[in-house]
């Protein structure tokens, strides 16, 4: 099984392009996810993981993520080799993003005033076929 699921924040703006051959439109930016533990009298370390986001998902990606903004991905690492014009083999290891979610507080959210954070959000105007009054009237 391949499977990653990460949380931090964006070192910077996603980048779009669109492939060649059939125009697909792939988003691509980085997350600084913390490490779990910190030595004592050290910083707390954090790794720079490379993601990318294909077709709508990256479309979302390029439009909402910010810099600087903490959101979730959930997705799979995929590896992938090529030469450059010198003969020079390169190796880069990369998070493919199946889902991507905002995981900042609404709070900070609102200071950095960075994005419309209604998206997933639960709507205020439900009604509810039932009410309680007090906590006197649960059964338990």
């Amino acid at each position: 099984m391949n499977k990653v699921i990460l949380m931090g924040r964006l070192t910077r703006d996603p980048e779009t392009r669109f492939t060649q051959t059939n125009n697909t439109l792939v988003a691509s930016f980085s997350l600084a996810v913390n490490r779990r533990f910190v030595r004592q009298g050290e910083e707390r370390q954090a790794d720079f993981i490379n993601i990318v986001a294909w077709s709508k998902l990256g479309e979302f990606c390029s439009k909402y993520f910010k810099k600087g903004q903490q959101v979730g991905v959930v997705g799979r690492i995929q590896t992938r080799t090529w030469d450059d014009e010198q003969g020079q083999k390169h190796y880069v290891t990369e998070v493919i993003a199946e889902e991507a979610y905002f995981a900042d507080s609404k709070r900070d959210s609102e200071v950095s005033n960075n994005v419309d954070n209604t998206f997933g959000a639960m709507p205020t105007n439900l009604s509810s076929d039932f009410e309680v009054s007090s906590g006197d009237d649960l059964p338990f």
